[in-house]
């Protein structure tokens, strides 16, 4: 740096010089070429002046004085432009002087004067004449001739006497720039040390300089901002110091991504369950982090949406663990755009959903042919085979209805056992979702008219076919829109609503019920879970529709997604491939 520095001031002085001297040959060279050719001008008019025309015998010895005392040729010329006497030539052999510029000015004005390359001289030669006047008459013209080699020479002389101040500007100004950029550089040199230093993360104290110039005011302002950064990243580090105590001391996994989509945090919890050590996925992408495309494709559609997503996802190589993961948006600084992806596991709570799976399969045998023989008696008591026919009919109205309704838990119960055992057979066809919600709507139509429920059908016309299985896809629509029914009190309205969104089609069923906590959304789906379970059985309700819905909707390849608020209703939103489930 000392050295640019000592650069650029030389070549500020260089070219200081540099110009000081091109407006010096501007200014010099013509004025003192005109002011030394003026003097040997007036010179040699005196000289003219001197000649006498009128003593032809003493000519030539005269002329030869005045040549040598005047240092230049004498030529006389006639009022005709004759030459008849000269210093140097032989009159014989030249020619006619009247149209000469000096011979031409000296008629006009009584003098005459001009300068002209003598080629066989090779110099500027200054030509004076003087016209010899009788009376009004001019008689001829006396003419001197001399060359300016000597203007040149006293031109050159001031040339040298420059060069030589150009010289010693230029090693005194190296002196100079020499003496001041080790003067500016040294305290600028410790400044860029100092900041490299902290860059580099090293120790740094403060810069302590002996200059009173600008370059003490920015050593302390630097000073300044040093311990302003070390304050801020003092605290920084103690807040991140917390929030990863907090993070690492929960039961939920946690990962953070920063904007390049890389891992800037991961929870021990976490770490464990991949099988490696913390810093193994530090600054890796989910996708080789975790090798899990439904995480993946979680991410993908959080990124399309920037709103929270909760999907359950299975980790875990060596032991599958269920994780229920939901992803958000961290709120910090603008343009970090850092995500967080929490994992709650819910392997024990699916455990426990298997073994009441479990159980329910194996007793509903049990229980289905006893109570296909108490719905016959009872059949027959109602056709009137007791005494007393009012308070029969009352009873047995009262155990028909309850009858059926465990007959319809078994139903339920037998259907879902045969979806996950594959019992049942699915036909895919080519299934144009308006038509199928517009007979599942007839179905229900009376029903919501009871409660004087709107049904707004908004399917587009131009929904591409999906590939399902008819009677099952009905079964879908129709368990969704009945709970919708259901929950939904007088004057309340239910929208339907689908899109297209890459290779599949989403399905929203939307009512204005008395809606869901948040707390209890991710559970629904579960077998006979309910959230409000006195009015779900007052409603006629098994706990077991979403759940057959959740199965029916994984046989198609698809998903069901609900959201919802106390108060503000249900979204139920059913997802189709448009293609149908993947072949394993």
């Amino acid at each position: 740096m000392k050295r640019n520095l000592f650069l650029k001031i030389l070549f500020s002085y260089l070219v200081i010089i540099s110009v000081s001297f091109f407006i010096l040959h501007l200014l010099v060279k013509d004025r003192i070429s005109g002011i030394m050719t003026a003097g040997i001008e007036q010179e040699l008019m005196h000289y003219a002046e001197l000649v006498d025309l009128n003593a032809p015998q003493a000519m030539s010895a005269h002329l030869q004085r005045i040549s040598k005392i005047s240092k230049s040729r004498v030529t006389l010329v006639n009022e005709r432009g004759v030459v008849f006497a000269d210093s140097e030539k032989a009159i014989a052999g030249l020619e006619n002087h009247l149209f000469r510029p000096e011979i031409q000015e000296a008629r006009l004005r009584g003098k005459g004067k001009a300068v002209r390359y003598s080629s066989s001289l090779g110099v500027n030669m200054l030509y004076v004449a003087v016209a010899i006047q009788d009376g009004k008459n001019s008689r001829g013209y006396v003419r001197l001739a001399r060359p300016l080699h000597d203007v040149q020479s006293a031109v050159d002389q001031v040339y040298q006497s420059i060069f030589l101040a150009m010289l010693i500007g230029a090693l005194v100004s190296l002196a100079v720039a020499l003496f001041f950029s080790h003067r500016l550089a040294a305290p600028i040199r410790m400044m860029e040390e100092f900041t490299q230093r902290l860059r580099r993360g090293q120790p740094v104290g403060s810069i302590m300089l002996r200059t009173s110039d600008e370059t003490r005011t920015l050593a302390d302002n630097i000073n300044y901002l040093v311990e302003e950064l070390r304050d801020k990243i003092r605290l920084a580090n103690e807040e991140k110091s917390k929030l990863m105590t907090a993070l690492t001391s929960i039961n939920e996994g946690v990962v953070i991504l920063n904007r390049d989509e890389r891992i800037e945090f991961l929870s021990p919890l976490l770490a464990g369950i991949l099988s490696g050590q913390y810093e193994d996925f530090l600054g890796k992408t989910l996708l080789e982090a975790f090798r899990n495309a439904e995480l993946q494709k979680a991410f993908q559609s959080f990124k399309q949406t920037r709103q929270s997503i909760l999907r359950e996802i299975a980790l875990g190589a060596a032991e599958t663990v269920i994780m229920n993961v939901s992803l958000s948006e961290v709120q910090g600084l603008p343009g970090e755009e850092k995500v967080m992806i929490v994992f709650h596991d819910v392997t024990r709570l699916k455990k426990l959903e298997r073994v009441r799976t479990d159980f329910v399969a194996n007793v509903t045998h049990e229980i289905r042919t006893p109570l296909t023989a108490v719905i016959g008696y009872l059949e027959t008591l109602q056709a009137g085979a007791l005494e007393n026919p009012g308070d029969a009919k009352r009873f047995t109205d009262i155990m028909l209805k309850q009858a059926r309704r465990l007959h319809r838990l078994v139903e339920d119960l037998m259907i879902l056992s045969r979806i996950e055992l594959g019992e049942v057979v699915f036909r895919f066809e080519a299934v144009f979702l308006p038509e199928a919600m517009d007979s599942v709507i007839s179905l229900l139509d009376a029903k919501a008219a009871a409660k004087t429920i709107a049904m707004q059908n908004r399917l587009p016309q131009n929904l591409r076919p999906i590939k399902a299985d008819r009677d099952r896809l009905s079964q879908i629509l129709v368990n969704v829109l009945d709970n919708a029914v259901k929950f939904t009190p007088e004057g309340g309205r239910i929208t339907m609503e689908a899109e297209e969104r890459g290779d599949q089609v989403v399905l929203k069923i939307s009512d204005t019920g008395i809606g869901i906590p948040v707390e209890e959304v991710q559970r629904l789906g579960e077998r006979f879970y309910r959230v409000d379970k006195a009015r779900s059985r007052e409603l006629g309700g098994t706990g077991l529709g979403l759940s057959i819905v959740k199965h029916l909707m994984l046989a198609h390849g698809g998903r069901m997604e609900i959201e919802s608020r106390p108060g503000r209703g249900t979204t139920v939103s059913l997802c189709f491939p448009l293609n149908g489930p993947v072949k394993a």
